[in-house]
């Protein structure tokens, strides 16, 4: 269908943006004359602008036709492309930063709320593995695009690049988009949007100063803004049980009470602190401790992305076979087996051996992704296919998050340099928490429910889109 083709390409460039910037952050502290705790704001800023607009996802979807939502989330994209191509400084280009991925959160919600609502039951795996392109391989692949194209054109060109794609996409939306849907005048809850976004951004904040505390950069201790973030969530999780008995609430917290639901999310949440994990680790081992340039870097993690591109559709439709169970557990047990692996990296390592253990995990991760999304959402019954999505996605943010946190933090604490420079102890000690971790995610892929079991709830009922 032209809609989910349209949207799965448009969701792809921009979350493509997301990790684009981590091989790119050295060119631009040369090039900006900032440090490296200012640097690291502008993937960090990307992130915290995502959890602070996803939890108003679940409104916008119910208030507003797909349509202009989507018109809405390509402009702002498009506008933050340009801000940050033509920005002189630091400051601008985080501005552009933060429109692009203000047009971001909304996009990923919206695709996956449509596929829910238009495909129907037997075709979602497939489907959803197309997905998975979008939310694992265009984040996985992002070092790479920024390897390539700085060994060549200047960072200014990552976004150059990327705005006639966005351009493009957003006329096409324009002339041909019409997604069917009933809204309705829900009221904005406007405290709960304001606690909400005090509490994913405390949090994500929190998280993302860990390091630079760490490192005596922090402007603040990192546990407060923490602890407010927690106090928050605590009020807004209150607010939203109360609301939702009037189905008055920003983001319905009903998805919890299905079981199949929650297990899922779990166990995508540690998946994304992995994948994210390993994107970060992986570049500053490859720069740090081999000495690799930043197109090499790219280079050495492209199979694994294109290995998790090519594998999405194909576990999708093993999916709509054979059910989640029998490809989550062994995604977990391979998962696994790759964070051990990377466990016995060195300062003597060679490249194919990175190269290798990365396409490993990127196998698992793969096995686990389209499974997991397809069966959490598809647990839930219509009405709440905006709500858990936007729960879905506001917790990938927070995961990512607080698994670059942990592992650059372990990884600081484990250096054997006294000024926590990055070295083969520090990487190694990381990717030791990294796989003890992951023997936990095999243990919880059990529960997932058996193919037998697991009960198909009935399609939103839906006209035809625009194919």
């Amino acid at each position: 269908m032209v809609v989910v083709a349209l949207l799965v390409g448009s969701a792809f460039a921009m979350i493509l943006n997301e990790t684009i910037m981590s091989v790119a952050l050295p060119a631009l502290m040369a090039d900006l004359q900032i440090g490296a705790s200012t640097a690291q704001w502008l993937t960090s800023g990307f992130l915290l602008t995502m959890a602070v607009v996803i939890p108003t996802t679940g409104y916008l979807l119910q208030r507003f036709p797909p349509r202009s939502i989507y018109l809405a989330a390509m402009s702002l994209f498009t506008t933050g492309i340009l801000i940050a191509a033509l920005a002189p400084g630091f400051g601008v280009l985080l501005v552009g930063r933060v429109v692009q991925a203000t047009g971001t959160a909304v996009m990923v919600p919206l695709l996956i709320t449509t596929v829910m609502r238009l495909v129907p039951a037997d075709r979602r795996g497939r489907t959803m593995g197309t997905i998975t392109i979008v939310i694992a391989v265009a984040p996985a692949i992002g070092p790479t695009v920024s390897g390539l194209i700085l060994g060549a054109l200047g960072w200014r060109w990552m976004f150059w690049i990327v705005l006639p794609i966005a351009a493009i996409a957003l006329a096409i939306g324009a002339a041909r988009l019409r997604i069917p849907a009933d809204t309705r005048r829900v009221p904005l809850d406007v405290a709960s949007a304001l606690i909400s976004a005090v509490a994913f951004s405390g949090l994500l904040y929190g998280f993302s100063s860990i390091g630079e505390a760490l490192r005596g950069e922090a402007r603040i201790t990192p546990w407060i803004p923490i602890v407010i973030g927690a106090i928050a969530l605590v009020v807004f999780v209150a607010r939203q049980l109360r609301l939702q008995a009037d189905n008055r609430a920003l983001l319905d917290l009903r998805p919890f009470s299905h079981r199949p639901f929650v297990v899922a999310l779990i166990l995508v949440i540690i998946s994304m602190m992995a994948l994210f994990g390993a994107l970060i680790l992986l570049p500053l081992y490859l720069q740090g401790v081999l000495g690799a340039t930043t197109l090499a870097t790219g280079l050495a993690l492209l199979p694994g992305g294109l290995v998790m591109g090519l594998l999405g559709p194909v576990v999708g439709r093993l999916f709509d076979r054979f059910g989640a169970r029998p490809l989550v557990v062994p995604g977990a047990v391979v998962l696994c087996v790759a964070l051990w692996l990377f466990t016995t990296l060195g300062a003597e390592s060679q490249l194919w051996m990175i190269i290798a253990f990365h396409v490993v995990l990127t196998i698992g991760l793969s096995l686990m992704f389209t499974p997991l999304m397809t069966d959490a959402l598809g647990s839930l019954p219509g009405e709440l296919y905006s709500h858990g999505s936007a729960i879905v996605t506001t917790l990938q943010q927070v995961a990512g998050a607080a698994g670059t946190a942990l592992f650059i933090t372990v990884m600081t604490v484990g250096s054997a340099d006294p000024t926590g420079a990055i070295d083969a102890a520090g990487t190694h000690t990381a990717f030791l928490v990294a796989a003890v971790i992951s023997i936990v995610v095999v243990g919880l892929s059990f529960l997932v429910a058996r193919p037998s079991s697991a009960t198909e709830p009935t399609p939103a009922p839906a006209t035809s889109a625009a194919s």
